[in-house]
């Protein structure tokens, strides 16, 4: 069983032993202190305790276990945590809920081969990958932490590569590693070559440091400028930010991110020191990527390209950000460049001065409104009336109500007017649907026309403990086999819907598929996931919320069988049923004790 794994690890792995071999730690009365490794400080007020196996730090609040401290000091997910330390003190794995190898190890296996083909390239001597890069302002530390590479221009080095290391042609086909052409050759046989070539190749890590795929610029200048790999098993460019592998304890630590929209971006301004970086691949930003960096930070800031296309994606990504619960903000650079450009020839802190200038959700919304708008026009103004108007319905009451009077005052049109129409517009419910992120339903009050949704008859703690554990599922998927365990305590009918779907969805070789998960359920439940996911916080508790979670549920299952057994022996007769009251009185006895 997963907690028995878990238990076995904390028993074996002492937490004095762990920090201490990374942290200099002193005996201090019946603990143990040293300066935060996690944040920068001259007055130790990080303190380690033996007995109850914990640390915590009074400057920064980090706390938590010898998992915790693992998976936090070495940038590491709960599962890969968990995993190095059952490595190192010999706990095995196998019955626990953690699984064994991947059945897409071989793929991660030959990604990383492909990937160190291509590092090795770069280097081997002057190629065009390796004076693009010069060009482009990168060191060689830089490249070496993104793991940059380069594919020649020959069809057929990597295939070549790969047949020597006898790796099966089908699966490379299958990864997308290689191509096969339309035509055949002279012989007959199929036409495979290398799908990269003559590309600087951007390798594509995810956050448990495995290589997921690749993304290649083309130095040719025919299009198309950038080719990824396509989606597989083991990546989904709806759920990978790139760099994350890199710079996500940075994100942690600044407690906010900048999201950018290219590699280089991200590569640029991580080399001129602003590292709390990451892109998402040249796509829209999605629900799965906002998700995923909820791990790391609630604060997000903007920073796409100035020109028509990046305002548009600027303005989808905070509306996404926005509804995951993020204080969002947008900027961007400014004289046409972009990030990359920009970094390079101001530097540092003139980005850094640039981004403590960025707009708030609403007044980037408004600003955008305002363009091309002459107030003092009759037409224009109803204009910026009625957007203002729409853009203050997507906010919280009370935030509404800020702005309302911020906008009145500002742009000198009526507040009044501007207050009938926010509220005429959310009135008229059936022709504009509520945002996600509004405040939910209350529970005595109907919701969606599903019966199936309604809240189960059992006391509030039961509840809140299923909802929670979902929502640390959704945050972390390595938590779905621990939870799976106590799927018969999940009374809410609900939750007990989403525990099947999430189960359902369940792959050990990724993160939940929210959009996926979204799907499955019916509307009702789909509406319960939401509120689980906007109203249920974790940062950063998860273990502590699951023991927790896992004791409340423990608790309710065993008043509910007292309740059970108190039934059964007040109708059993003592005569005909002896055997049945004795074995019940046993389990009643045991129950007891156990409270």
């Amino acid at each position: 069983m997963a907690g028995n794994v878990l238990e076995e690890i904390k028993y074996k792995a002492n937490i004095v032993d762990v920090i201490g071999r990374v942290v200099p730690l002193k005996k201090a009365g019946s603990s143990y202190k040293a300066c935060c490794p996690f944040h920068n400080e001259k007055t130790p007020s990080f303190t380690v305790d033996e007995k109850y196996q914990s640390y915590h730090c009074f400057g920064c609040g980090e706390h938590g276990d010898v998992i915790k401290f693992v998976e936090k000091y070495y940038n590491l997910d709960f599962k890969d945590a968990v995993k190095q330390l059952a490595e190192e003190y010999n706990v095995d794995l196998s019955s626990g809920g953690f699984g064994g190898d991947s059945k897409y190890a071989k793929w991660y296996e030959i990604n990383r081969d492909a990937a160190l083909f291509f590092y090795k390239a770069l280097r081997a001597g002057p190629n065009p990958g390796l004076d693009y890069l010069v060009k482009r302002e990168l060191n060689a530390e830089t490249c070496k932490t993104f793991g940059l590479g380069w594919a020649d221009a020959e069809w057929h080095s990597l295939q070549h590569h790969f047949k020597e290391t006898g790796t099966d042609e089908k699966t490379l086909l299958e990864l997308g590693i290689l191509k096969k052409g339309d035509k055949k050759n002279d012989d007959g046989t199929d036409n495979i070559y290398d799908k990269y070539r003559e590309r600087v190749v951007f390798p594509l890590i995810n956050t448990r440091g495995k290589v997921i795929g690749f993304s290649c610029r083309n130095l040719t200048g025919d299009p198309p400028k950038y080719i990824n790999s396509d989606d597989s098993p083991i990546f989904q460019k709806k759920n990978y930010l790139y760099g994350l592998n890199v710079t996500r304890n940075d994100i942690s630590k600044e407690d906010a991110v900048i999201l950018v929209e290219g590699q280089m971006d991200v590569i640029s301004l991580w080399q001129a020191g602003v590292k709390n970086v990451t892109a998402s691949l040249g796509t829209a930003l999605t629900e799965n990527q906002a998700a995923l960096l909820q791990r790391y930070t609630k604060n997000a800031y903007l920073c796409y390209d100035a020109d028509a296309a990046g305002r548009k994606a600027a303005l989808r990504g905070m509306d996404i950000l926005y509804r995951a619960g993020f204080n969002v903000k947008v900027f961007h650079v400014t004289g046409g460049k972009d990030p990359d450009e920009y970094v390079k020839q101001y530097g540092r802190q003139a980005f850094l001065d640039l981004m403590k200038k960025a707009l708030p959700f609403a007044d980037y919304k408004i600003a955008v409104l305002l363009e091309g708008l002459d107030l003092d026009k009759t037409e224009d103004n109803i204009r910026f009336l009625k957007g203002t108007a729409a853009i203050l319905r997507e906010l919280s009451p009370v935030e509404a109500d800020v702005y309302i009077r911020k906008v009145a005052e500002t742009y000198h049109v009526s507040e009044g007017a501007l207050r009938r129409e926010v509220a005429s517009g959310r009135k008229a419910g059936g022709e504009r649907p509520r945002p996600k992120y509004e405040e939910p339903v209350p529970e005595n009050e109907p919701g969606p026309k599903n019966e199936r949704t309604a809240p189960a008859k059992e006391d509030a703690e039961g509840r809140a403990a299923q909802r929670s554990l979902i929502r640390i599922m959704l945050e972390k998927s390595a938590y779905v086999p621990m939870v799976k365990e106590y799927r018969d305590a999940f009374t809410d009918p609900a939750a007990s819907r989403i525990l099947f779907a999430i189960l359902s969805l369940y792959s050990p070789d990724a993160e939940l598929d929210m959009e996926a998960l979204a799907e499955a359920l019916e509307p009702g439940d789909a509406a319960e996931l939401e509120a689980i996911r906007r109203d249920v916080i974790v940062a950063g508790r998860d273990r502590e919320i699951f023991k927790d979670c896992v004791r409340a549920l423990e608790k309710k299952q065993r008043e509910r069988r007292l309740r059970e057994i108190t039934e059964l022996l007040a109708v059993l007769d003592e005569k005909r049923d002896a055997a049945e009251i004795d074995q019940l009185m046993r389990e009643l006895l045991e129950l007891q004790k156990s409270k």
